[in-house]
């Protein structure tokens, strides 16, 4: 057996239909369109949907929304402040040089974990459970302004926001 002398099994390979090329058999005619109607004609253009408003014009234009006024902290929990405080004082600037927080972005503190030294801790933010745990550790709490200068500062109970 040589190479050109291959061919498929018997059966597995049949020609294709050669439809409309007249009566003489089976696809002539009308070449297994029925008789009349759209589809026996010319062809559809994708995605028609017979008159009704095809799906690509029903779906909405716009993917989601974006907030131009949302504004990202960076969280910092309480056990992280330690490993930030310079002779007991945490600022954002400590933060970033540790690697904690990302340079340019704001920061807010939150109140997971333990503190047991008494830390200033100076950020963008505070939860209030973070503000109650400094405070009971015997720090202090300042809130510092955003870097666009607006700063709305809201007293909820003991815990200073910047939102």
């Amino acid at each position: 057996m040589k190479l050109h002398e291959l061919r498929p099994a018997e059966g597995s390979h049949r020609p294709r239909r050669r439809v409309a090329r007249g009566i003489g058999g089976k696809g002539g005619k009308t070449a297994g369109r029925g008789t009349k109607g759209q589809h026996a004609r010319d062809t559809v253009k994708p995605g028609f949907e017979g008159g009704q408003l095809p799906l690509t014009q029903r779906i909405p234009k716009l993917k989601g929304f974006t907030n131009p006024f949302r504004v990202e902290y960076h969280v910092v929990n309480l056990d992280d402040l330690p490993a930030a405080s310079e002779e007991g004082r945490v600022t954002p600037a400590s933060l970033r040089t540790r690697g904690l927080v990302h340079a340019g972005g704001l920061v807010k503190v939150l109140g997971g974990g333990q503190l047991e030294q008494a830390l200033a801790v100076e950020a963008h933010a505070f939860s209030a459970s973070a503000v109650a745990a400094i405070e009971a550790a015997g720090g202090s709490v300042t809130v510092v302004a955003r870097p666009n200068g607006s700063r709305r500062v809201a007293a909820k109970g003991n815990a200073l926001t910047n939102r």
